[in-house]
């Protein structure tokens, strides 16, 4: 029986691709320990993004090829680990997040929130630790969207700050947590923007690696905040195939362009209707509009969903669909984005850390 050399099983490694890393695991420096005895092979792998869902395919790709490569039994490990990715300009982390990824559209109605919520929750199931907060001021519809119970209030931490409300394993805040439901947001855009502020920086945020900011539409007040003042990571652009939907999703692009914040890809919400009875689908809003705008703009095309009826009726019940239909096809849709998200995060310059400053005095 001849022995491997590590060498060999570098090699093997070095040929096999990360899906959404899209560089081979040897050049990502995902290979944390490598032990080779006689024809035994022990892989340990960390990847800078959470992938439950692919670690199969994962392990499997890497154990037929240094299978291949003369291995008779091959033992691999991944974990993850999320690290803190470079803002914009030089703004400093939020306490107790690593990532910020807003999510926003050009116009109202194109399915935002709920990508949202789904997003955040496909990225816990991938195994990250993960927050949503609810910045659509006028319009808040992440509590009843994660079923939380009207009339829940944040409970207070110290004097002035309060902790997220826990729902389906996510950590979330919003304005609709401290009104009533049918209470009225009568505010000019400067307090809107103020009270977005306070609930980032109040609200303590228990170690998360992803925080989904669910954006309100359009490119206003809040929106400038946002860009000026909180530390982005990323966007995410929410748009369906329709014509005046595209001329707004652009606005927004440019719009996180300007303020320098990365625009991470494109999810195409609606872009085929499914018939519910017969099963015919049908592309009532257009056809490719999310893929022409992502390659306009060099972004990549996340995903696209179609318009069906459980993926409304699942939110408006406060279960969204991927934790009330874990193995629907919706479902896989959405774990997919989330990794490719991850990854493109992953791809970013991380947040530097800290020197001490250390000066010498002379006695």
């Amino acid at each position: 029986m001849t022995s491997l050399t590590n060498e060999q099983v570098r090699g093997a490694i070095a040929g096999v691709q990360d899906t959404y890393l899209e560089q081979d695991y040897i050049s990502a420096n995902a290979v944390k320990a490598l032990s080779v005895e006689g024809s035994t092979v022990n892989v340990s792998l960390e990847l800078g993004y959470a992938c439950k869902g692919a670690e199969a395919d994962i392990k499997q790709a890497l154990s037929d090829a240094i299978t291949a490569a003369g291995a008779t039994a091959v033992k691999i490990e991944i974990t993850s680990k999320v690290a803190a990715h470079q803002v914009q300009g030089s703004l400093q982390a939020l306490k107790g997040v690593k990532n910020i990824v807003a999510v926003s559209s050009g116009k109202g109605g194109v399915g935002k929130s709920t990508t949202t919520v789904n997003l955040a929750l496909a990225m816990a199931a991938e195994g990250a630790r993960v927050g949503v907060m609810d910045a659509d001021i006028y319009g808040p519809s992440q509590g009843m969207m994660l079923g939380v119970t009207p009339g829940t209030r944040p409970q207070p931490v110290g004097e002035k700050n309060m902790a997220p409300i826990e729902a389906h394993g996510l950590q979330v805040m919003s304005i609709g947590f401290l009104i009533d439901d049918d209470q009225p947001m009568v505010w000019r855009g400067p307090m809107a923007s103020g009270a977005l502020q306070q609930l980032l920086t109040e609200t303590v945020w228990d170690e998360l690696d992803y925080l989904f900011i669910d954006m309100p539409p359009g490119t206003g007040d809040i929106q400038l905040t946002l860009s000026q003042k909180v530390p982005v990571t990323g966007s995410v652009i929410v748009t369906t195939p329709q014509d005046i939907a595209l001329l707004d999703a652009k606005k927004g692009i440019e719009m996180f362009r300007k303020v320098e914040i990365p625009v991470l890809g494109i999810v195409e919400n609606m872009s085929l209707h499914i018939c519910s009875e017969c099963g015919h689908s049908e592309p009532i809003f257009g056809h490719g509009g999310g893929e022409m705008l992502a390659d306009q703009y060099k972004a990549p095309m996340l995903g696209a969903l179609p318009l069906t009826m459980g993926i409304r009726t699942s939110t408006d019940s406060g279960a969204p669909t991927v934790v009330s239909a874990p193995d629907s096809k919706e479902t896989a849709i959405y774990r997919d984005m989330a990794r490719k998200v991850g990854a493109l995060l992953a791809k970013r310059a991380e947040t530097p850390v800290a020197m001490p400053n250390i000066s010498i005095v002379n006695d």
